[in-house]
């Protein structure tokens, strides 16, 4: 009997962890059927199987965190059962076994996550869904199940404001908030742990590589957002169906700067700067599962409704946990828009192996001169953090000048497009 070992599901991640079976011993299962929910350090998908045949054996319970190439099914030969076109477990045919849902031998789609494709026998049709099946509940992480029963908090009375009702960690937060009566007493002063892995231990070893080999300096100025808004609303106004967002706009923006100082859309490898022909766009989004910076390719081919477009469609999907490790990699260049935070200013770290990173504060009125006059403007600072090997101070100084100018006067852009 054969066992399915845990692929390597991308980027050279070394783990994973089970967030939920879509089968149980003794299913029939077909090839490229789905039989577990993993959550990995970039993104939660679905593994489906490259053998037919009867599951005899799970390896591994909801929670548990298995290293690739470790076991994750045994498949046995089903008696009678045949497929046609497909791998049966007594014989795998050269190059099967795709490692995500869409890629490899079959022609099948990758369907939302939590979903199942039938096997050969009849599911009652009372029968739950799978991602709410027997003994489980729509958790989206085992994280999350962890702060509950860290805290006594039983999930069944926690209303899930995720997809499908899906529990979020904010809702276990919610639910710990609303309490009128204490938890329960921790018997060390040390309070809760919280296990440094998945995408939380991604952010903190990239940050920590970033830090360690990138000599990184700051440059910031405080600029006039008044005619930015002003361009906004009259976009928005003409074309009420394709809204632009703000980070939309300082992201065209940047992405202009950029083609006039190729040098910070770049990378330092070993003894040489490669100063890289296409700006694939990463952007800051804070999601339920921590920090992720999905990227938008080939950004400087877009106008700038598809930039605005392709930025919330990401930011969505890294909301709801349908990103794929492919969307939240080979960024060139991030933006981070911590002004949603209402904080004015950020020493941002670089997204390694990038060689710069442009932060946007809040917008907030202030005084401001104009013309002479004391005035109430709209005030935003902008912050560029950038690797001093790859540039100078005149090039960044520059580039954060230009996309300064462009905020303060959109009409300037017009002349970059």
């Amino acid at each position: 009997m054969p066992d399915f070992l845990l692929p390597d599901l991308g980027e050279g991640l070394t783990e994973a962890v089970i967030v939920q079976w879509l089968v149980s011993a003794g299913d029939v299962i077909v090839t490229d059927q789905p039989v577990v929910e993993v959550e990995t350090a970039k993104a939660t998908v679905e593994v489906p199987s490259p053998y037919a045949g009867v599951v005899t054996t799970l390896h591994g319970e909801a929670g548990s965190t298995l290293p690739v190439g470790a076991p994750l099914i045994t498949v046995g030969a089903a008696t009678g059962f045949t497929e046609p076109g497909v791998v049966t477990a007594e014989k795998v045919e050269e190059g099967s076994g795709n490692v995500l849902i869409g890629y490899g031998t079959s022609t099948t789609t990758r369907r939302r996550r939590g979903t199942r494709r039938g096997p050969a026998k009849a599911s009652p049709p009372t029968a739950p869904a799978a991602h709410s099946s027997a003994g489980s509940l729509a958790v989206i992480s085992p994280l999350v199940r962890r702060l509950a029963k860290e805290n006594g908090v039983d999930l069944r009375t926690v209303e899930g404001t995720g997809p499908d009702g899906v529990k979020r960690r904010a809702d276990v937060e919610r639910a710990l908030a609303s309490r009128t009566a204490p938890a329960a007493p921790v018997p060390s002063s040390e309070g809760r742990r919280i296990p440094l892995r998945g995408i939380r231990k991604t952010i903190a070893d990239k940050l920590s590589l970033s830090r360690r080999e990138i000599p990184e300096a700051t440059v910031w100025v405080d600029v006039d957002a008044t005619e930015l808004l002003a361009a906004r609303v009259a976009l928005n106004a003409a074309d009420p169906a394709r809204k632009v967002s703000l980070l939309a706009l300082v992201a065209r923006f940047t992405l202009l700067g950029l083609a006039k100082f190729p040098e910070l859309n770049s990378r330092v490898e070993a003894d040489e700067i490669v100063v890289l022909d296409n700006v694939h766009l990463g952007f800051a989004a804070q999601t339920d599962r921590g920090l992720m910076v999905p990227v938008v390719r080939d950004a400087h081919r877009l106008s700038t409704r598809s930039l605005s477009a392709a930025i919330t469609e990401k930011t969505t999907a890294g909301r709801d946990g349908s990103l794929s490790p492919a969307d939240l990699s080979g960024g060139t260049f991030t933006v981070n828009n911590y002004g949603v935070f209402g904080v004015d200013g950020s020493a941002a770290i670089i997204n390694h192996p990038e060689v710069a990173i442009l932060g946007i504060g809040r917008i907030i009125d202030r005084p401001w001169v104009v013309d002479g006059v004391l005035a109430a403007r709209k005030v935003c600072q902008l912050t560029l953090a950038f690797d001093h090997r790859a540039c100078d101070g005149g090039t960044a100084g520059g580039f954060l000048r230009f996309v300064a100018d462009c905020v303060e006067s959109p009409i300037t852009a017009l002349g970059e497009l």
